[in-house]
């Protein structure tokens, strides 16, 4: 029985690996730790398997809380817990430095002290900054950190204290770095939630600048098989990049979802560009095909109709997180219960 421990669990991405890892891997046992922040949602745990699956509210800054909630002979930490938005970090950094590198860091600790025998640090493309537009250059894994925005800056700091306990304290410690996810579940301040959810309520669709950044879309499954895998197989100290070689222009994102939709793209309004907006991403993932044996599943016009067939089939889910009357949820049913385990 693989025990393991992870942290951002009640978050898109997180709450994906939970789902996945409990409905393919009868051999996982899960404490779920999350602080239960504007975007980790007790919604996403929503039908898991009790037995198999232990939720503990939590901050990954507080060295005591992460102690008393991780288990002892835990096998893996998987470090899903991120402030994410790059526009939020913007507005303001400090907490992105908080969680994304003090926060890595007591996890580190808290690994060395338990003897957690490996740790997985699940990072972004964005830390390697901004390829050249319209060019046939891609993300590796020797590309140079060369971040562009607060967030990406706090994600590479990350990864160097990740590196710092392996090259000092002999840490076993494995870094994921994934493009742009996408599917269920995803808080809608993020491109293909939010165009969906101003789409279905026919509100204008934002688009920085002239909506040409091209990003690197996954289906969020995929994603999570690799971490998966990376844990299992990948070599340690080792970093691999994760992407769907799956380019898209936003505005043909935009589009698509649209045309699914059955909107006008009228309702696409363009606004002031976001500061300091990276160009393109785009990764090689042969690394994590070759050693993982890894490949996407999902192709992107399966994953979009799955997304958007997904919020449109859970209209009270979006409209809990674009309301606020989610933490209206949360305080009538789990509020009791905010120093402890759920």
């Amino acid at each position: 029985m693989h025990r393991i421990f992870v942290t951002g669990g009640a978050g898109f991405i997180g709450s994906a690996f939970v789902h996945l890892l409990l409905a393919e891997q009868a051999d996982v046992e899960i404490v779920n730790f999350d602080a239960l922040t504007y975007a980790g949602n007790l919604e996403n745990l929503t039908g898991l398997d009790d037995k198999r699956h232990k939720f503990v509210k939590g901050d990954i800054c507080d060295h005591s809380s992460v102690m008393e909630a991780l288990p002892h002979g835990c096998d893996a930490i998987f470090n899903f817990a991120a402030e994410s938005h790059v526009d939020r970090s913007i507005a303001s950094a400090g907490e992105f430095l908080r969680t994304n590198i003090i926060g890595t860091q007591v996890l580190l600790d808290a690994a060395r002290e338990r003897s957690v025998r490996r740790f997985i640090q699940v990072s972004t493309d964005e830390v390697m900054g901004s390829l050249p537009d319209a060019s046939l250059e891609l993300f590796t894994e020797g590309s140079p950190l060369r971040p562009n925005s607060p967030y990406a800056a706090s994600k590479a700091g990350a990864e160097f204290v990740v590196r710092a306990a392996r090259e000092t304290f002999g840490v076993d410690t494995v870094v994921t770095r994934c493009g742009n996810n996408y599917g269920p579940r995803q808080f809608p301040e993020k491109l293909i939630p939010l165009m969906i959810a101003n789409a279905m309520a026919g509100q204008p669709l934002p688009v920085y600048g002239d909506g040409k950044n091209v990003r690197d879309w996954i289906y969020v499954d995929d994603h999570c098989r690799a971490v998966w895998l990376a844990y299992k197989k990948g070599r340690s100290g080792e970093t691999y990049n994760i992407g769907a070689r799956n380019e898209l222009e936003n505005i043909n994102v935009v589009r698509s979802i649209l045309a699914a939709l059955g909107r006008p793209e009228s309702l696409i309004t363009y606004v002031t560009d976001r500061l300091g907006h990276d160009r393109r991403y785009a990764i090689d993932p042969s690394k994590a095909e070759d050693e993982l044996g890894w490949s996407p599943q999902i192709a992107w016009e399966d994953g979009l109709s799955r997304t958007i067939d997904w919020y449109r089939d859970n209209e009270s889910w979006v409209d809990h997180v674009r309301s606020g009357a989610y933490l209206e949820y949360y305080a009538k049913m789990y509020g009791h219960r905010l120093s402890g385990q759920i």
